[in-house]
C-alpha cells in the first residue's frame, strides 16, 4: 500500500474515535455470534492503526489489542485479502509470536477485511481458537457477511457522532445512551467474558482434566451471568428510545444457524436436540443481522428452557419467516397475552425456578417492531408445547 494510501486509511480508523474508547455492545455481540457460528472460542472486530491492533469488538480474547507487527488481522489489512491459518505452529511466520507461544495460545485464525464505506481497509472480522482448525467458503462468506455488518454499525456509530456535534438532540440521546450501555457492559461484562476465555483455555489444558468438574459450573454461571447483563441492558432501554439498526440483505438461514449455535451448550447440556428446517426461499430480507439473532437466540434459548430432555425444539424458516417450535412446558391461554411484557414470569418458571429475568421475549418483541415486523406466541396450552414466529417484511 503507498504511502498516501495508508494515511488515507489510518485517517479512517481514527474518524471512528474507538481506539481507547470503550467497545460498542453491538460489535461485541457480533463478534460473540461469529465464535457461536463457526465454533469458536475467540472472536474480535480488529481496527489496524500504525503501529498497533485495537479490538474495537471482542468475544474470548484478553487485552484490548497489541502490536501491530504481530497481529494477524494486521496481515489481511496488509494483503486486501481473507486469511486461514490451521495451524500457527507449522507456519514458520508465526509460530515465535508471543499471542501464539503465551496467551492466548492461537493455533488457528480465520479472518477477512473489514472495508469501511469509504473502501478503505481498516481492519479484519475474525475468529481464533486454541485448537488447529480449518475454514470453508461458506465459514468464510459467514465471516464476510458478518465484516459488512461490522461495517455498517461503524458507518451509523460514526454519524450519530457528527450529528451529535453538530446538535441533533436525538442523536445526542442515542449517543449518551449508547456511552452508558458500553461504559456498564465494559466494567460489567468484560470482566466475565475476559474470566470465561481463560476458562476455556482451562478446560482444553489436559493436565488439568481432573478439575474439570469444577470449572464447568463456574463456566456455565459466568455465561448465565452474562447473559442476565446483556438481558438488562437490552431490555431496559427505555420504552420511547429507538433502537439503532443497520437494515442490509440479511439470510434467515444465517440468522437461524446463528441463534441454534449461540445455544448449543445450554442444549447439549439439557439433551434437547435443536434442528433447522427450510422451507420456500429466498430467506433474504431486509434486517439487521446482529439483531435478529438476538430476537432468534431469545426464542431458541426459551424453547430449550422450558422443555424436557430429549424434546426437540425445530427451528423452521421460510420466506420472510422464523418460527421455533418446541413440545415442552407450553404456555396457558390466560398467560399469553403478557408474554411479551418487560419482567415477566409465568406461573410455570416461577414454580420451576427456570433461569431468566423475564426479558427475552420483550427484547425479542422490540426487535421485531424496530423491524416493522411481528412477533406472535401461540400455545395449545400447558403441555403441549409452543410455537413463536417472527415475520420479517420484505
Amino acid at each position: 500500500m503507498s504511502a498516501v494510501g495508508e494515511d488515507a486509511r489510518l485517517m479512517a480508523v481514527h474518524s471512528y474515535h474507538l481506539l481507547d474508547a470503550p467497545r460498542p455492545v453491538v460489535l461485541d455481540e457480533l463478534t460473540r455470534l461469529a465464535g457461536a457460528v463457526l465454533g469458536t472460542p475467540m472472536a474480535t472486530v480488529a481496527l489496524i492503526g500504525a503501529d498497533r491492533e485495537w479490538f474495537a469488538g471482542k468475544t474470548g480474547m484478553p487485552g484490548d489489542g497489541g502490536p501491530r507487527a504481530t497481529s494477524f488481522s494486521g496481515r489481511v489489512v496488509d494483503s486486501l485479502e481473507p486469511l486461514v491459518v490451521e495451524d500457527t505452529l507449522t507456519e514458520p511466520r508465526y509460530r515465535t509470536w508471543g499471542s501464539v507461544l503465551g496467551t492466548p495460545n492461537i493455533r488457528f485464525f480465520a479472518g477477512v477485511p473489514l472495508v469501511d464505506e469509504d473502501g478503505h481497509t481498516i481492519g479484519g472480522m475474525c475468529v481464533l481458537d486454541d485448537k488447529p482448525g480449518a475454514a470453508g467458503d461458506r465459514q468464510l462468506d459467514l465471516l464476510r457477511a458478518m465484516a459488512g455488518q461490522a461495517a455498517g454499525h461503524l458507518a451509523a456509530l460514526r454519524d450519530r457522532q457528527l450529528l451529535a456535534e453538530v446538535g441533533d438532540e436525538l442523536s445526542r440521546a442515542i449517543s449518551r445512551e449508547e456511552d452508558f450501555v458500553a461504559t456498564v457492559s465494559h466494567e460489567l461484562r468484560t470482566p466475565v467474558t475476559t474470566i470465561q476465555g481463560y476458562l476455556e483455555l482451562l478446560v482444553d489444558n489436559e493436565e488439568l482434566a481432573p478439575y474439570r468438574r469444577l470449572i464447568k459450573p463456574i463456566q456455565r454461571n459466568g455465561e448465565r451471568l452474562v447473559r442476565m447483563v446483556d438481558h438488562l441492558l437490552a431490555g431496559t432501554r427505555p420504552a420511547g428510545s429507538p433502537l439503532p439498526l443497520l437494515r442490509a440483505s440479511t439470510d434467515l438461514i444465517a440468522v437461524a444457524e446463528a441463534a441454534m449455535a449461540s445455544c448449543r451448550g445450554q442444549a447439549a447440556q439439557r439433551e434437547v436436540p435443536v434442528v433447522i428446517e427450510a422451507g420456500p426461499g429466498p430467506f433474504a430480507v431486509p434486517g439487521d443481522f446482529t439483531r435478529l439473532s438476538q430476537a432468534a437466540e431469545h426464542l431458541v434459548r426459551n424453547a430449550v428452557i422450558f422443555s424436557a430432555e430429549g424434546q426437540t425444539v425445530t427451528i423452521r424458516v421460510s420466506g420472510g419467516t422464523l418460527e421455533v417450535a418446541d413440545a415442552g412446558a407450553g404456555i396457558p391461554a390466560d398467560e399469553l397475552p403478557h408474554v411479551v411484557e418487560r419482567f415477566y414470569r409465568g406461573r410455570y418458571a416461577r414454580d420451576e425456578a427456570v433461569p431468566g429475568v423475564g426479558l427475552g421475549l420483550s427484547i425479542a418483541d422490540r426487535i421485531m417492531r424496530a423491524h416493522d415486523g411481528v412477533l406472535t406466541v401461540r400455545s395449545a396450552g400447558p403441555g403441549r408445547g409452543t410455537v413463536a414466529r417472527m415475520t420479517v417484511p420484505k
